[in-house]
């Protein structure tokens, strides 16, 4: 028995360190953490592929524990007021500075998006949270994070929409006034899927004849931001990465257009283009706008246009034609759209496979003449400047934190 027990032991440690280790590059600081981390995410996706496959609950509908389990109340504490409000019927959460005896200051203020793929994530996650009494702390700024509804139960473009009214309702003078906020130092910011919405709403707001306050910056972490081309060199190279592998990210994009399952299925294959989205194919053309060292063993081949794509509703209401609203896919403005936007920051991780999309839009917003800096992290990964609570806490989401609030100190 005891020779038997010590076989199961065995036999299971090997069977454990063999279902954690992955094949992270070297470069990752804090590998094995990273390892243990994603094997959870693993974890749970298998069990949401199960849940969907057997007909217990969608695939996103388990995978929406990741946001319950991170899940904070926010309350205010000695430095910073928290309240929860609705703004043009959409919910937020809104951090403000403590007011220190007769202080009038006029304010900065973010407008803050959370990232999850459109279908996860909340504003009152912890990571989130903390973010957000950080920047309310070390700018005395405003922070407002909005509580956007999600895909599937709400696909494009609603999420967008709830986004793009929240804006508009607090850069109303009346509004900012109620809350000390300087109108000429206002930034929208998000990550991931975040980011998306807040290059997306920066060039709507652009667009608006009579907007009156106008943002001074954005400030965009691993956005994502095209959905034609899912085979850039940054989506092969990390397609099988922690923490947001290429089948993921596809399935992000394909919730947040459709539940047809088909659909998915071609974005996959990169076989989901319609004659419609052909022509904008030259905006995300990586080998015109993704820098020569990127490159590397990849050869560009435009993808596959296809006719009869688009699954349910197909036509000028399918998702097919989603793909080219740029409300969903922002680099897919002509250069006289990206010339009046504000100036940017945008932070790009080597192991992402969204980072080709920042680096094409860096390389066409400094094309068009925006101010642009641009923060690449050689050793980063999808998602890591969120990695800041125990257990998951990375020494690289403090580097990136300190440089991204440092940046915010400096340009709004």
């Amino acid at each position: 028995m005891r020779l038997g027990g010590i076989f199961l032991l065995v036999a299971l440690g090997s069977f454990t360190a063999y279902y954690i280790y992955e094949p992270i590059p070297e470069e990752i600081e804090e590998r094995w953490k990273l390892m243990l981390t994603n094997s959870f995410f693993r974890t749970l996706s298998h069990l949401a592929d199960f849940s969907e496959l057997v007909g217990l609950k969608d695939y996103m509908g388990v995978m929406y524990f990741i946001t319950l389990v991170e899940g904070v109340v926010p309350v205010s504490d000695e430095r910073v007021q928290v309240t929860e409000e609705t703004f043009d019927g959409v919910d937020v959460v809104l951090y403000q500075p403590k007011q220190l005896g007769s202080d009038s200051e006029l304010r900065r203020a973010v407008i803050y998006l959370h990232g999850g793929g459109w279908c996860l994530g909340s504003s009152r996650m912890s990571p989130y949270d903390l973010l957000a009494r950080e920047m309310v702390t070390e700018l005395n700024a405003v922070v407002l994070s909005v509580e956007y509804r999600l895909a599937p139960a709400h696909h494009f473009p609603v999420p967008y929409e709830d986004v793009y009214r929240v804006v508009k309702h607090f850069l109303q003078r009346g509004v900012l006034a109620q809350y000390s906020v300087d109108p000429g130092r206002i930034a929208v910011s998000g990550d991931s899927a975040g980011g998306n919405l807040a290059a997306a709403v920066s060039q709507q707001l652009q667009q608006e004849p009579v907007q009156q306050v106008q943002l001074k910056a954005q400030a965009l972490l691993y956005p994502v931001l095209q959905a034609l081309d899912l085979n850039t060199p940054s989506y092969q190279q990390n397609r099988d990465m922690p923490i947001l592998p290429r089948t993921l990210m596809v399935r992000f994009w394909s919730e947040y257009f459709t539940s047809d399952k088909a659909f998915f299925r071609a974005m996959m294959a990169n076989a989901h283009n319609s004659p419609e989205s052909a022509s904008l194919l030259k905006f995300v053309n990586w080998s015109a706008f993704l820098p020569e060292s990127y490159h590397r063993k990849y050869n560009y081949s435009a993808p596959a246009v296809v006719h009869g794509v688009g699954g349910e509703g197909a036509g000028m209401d399918g998702p097919s034609r989603s793909i080219t609203d740029p409300r969903a896919s922002p680099l897919l403005v002509p250069d006289a759209t990206l010339r009046s936007l504000p100036k940017a920051y945008v932070l790009t991780c080597e192991y992402d496979v969204l980072r080709d999309d920042g680096m094409m839009y860096v390389t066409r917003l400094r094309g068009a003449g925006v101010e642009v800096t641009h923060e690449h992290y050689d050793t980063g990964f999808h998602g890591a400047l969120m990695f800041t609570v125990w257990p998951t806490d990375f020494l690289i989401a403090r580097r990136m934190t300190d440089n991204y609030v440092q940046w915010l100190k400096e340009n709004l």
